[in-house]
C-alpha cells in the first residue's frame, strides 16, 4: 500500500504562485509513475501533469504547460507541482496518485493509477 498526503494548496490572487507537495509513506515511490489530477465542482476529474519513475518525461494538460512544472525527488518520496502564473479557472481540488509503472509511458486517465492522495484546495480569485 502506498499513502499519499498532499499539501500546499490554498488560496491566491490571479498572477501568483502555490507549490504543492505530496510525500509518501508505505513503500518507496522510485518505481512508480505519478501523477496530479484536479476536480473543480460539478466537473470530472482531469489530468494535470505525470512524471516517469525516473524523472526523465513529464507530460502536461494543454492548458498549464509554461505555467505548472511537476516534479520528484525519489530520495524524499515526494513529488511536486509548481503552480505559477495562476488562473481562477486553475480552481480545483487537486490530487496526487501514484501508478504502479516502472516505465516513461504516462497515463492522462486516471483509471491508470493505483493510490489516490486526499486532495488539496486551491483557490484562485480574480
Amino acid at each position: 500500500q502506498v499513502q499519499l498526503v498532499e499539501s500546499g494548496g490554498g488560496l491566491v490572487q490571479a498572477g501568483g504562485s502555490l507549490r504543492l507537495s505530496c510525500p509518501a509513506s508505505g513503500r518507496t515511490l522510485s518505481r512508480y509513475n505519478m501523477g496530479w489530477f484536479r476536480q473543480a465542482p460539478g466537473k470530472e476529474r482531469e489530468f494535470v501533469a505525470a512524471i516517469s519513475w525516473s524523472g526523465g518525461s513529464t507530460n502536461y494538460l494543454d492548458s498549464v504547460k509554461g505555467r505548472f512544472t511537476i516534479s520528484r525527488d525519489n530520495a524524499k518520496n515526494t513529488v511536486y507541482l509548481q503552480m505559477n502564473g495562476l488562473k481562477p479557472e486553475d480552481t480545483a481540488v487537486y490530487y496526487c496518485a501514484a501508478e504502479r509503472n516502472y516505465s516513461e509511458v504516462l497515463r492522462t486517465r486516471a483509471v491508470f493509477y493505483d493510490y489516490w492522495g486526499q486532495g488539496t484546495q486551491v483557490t484562485v480569485s480574480s
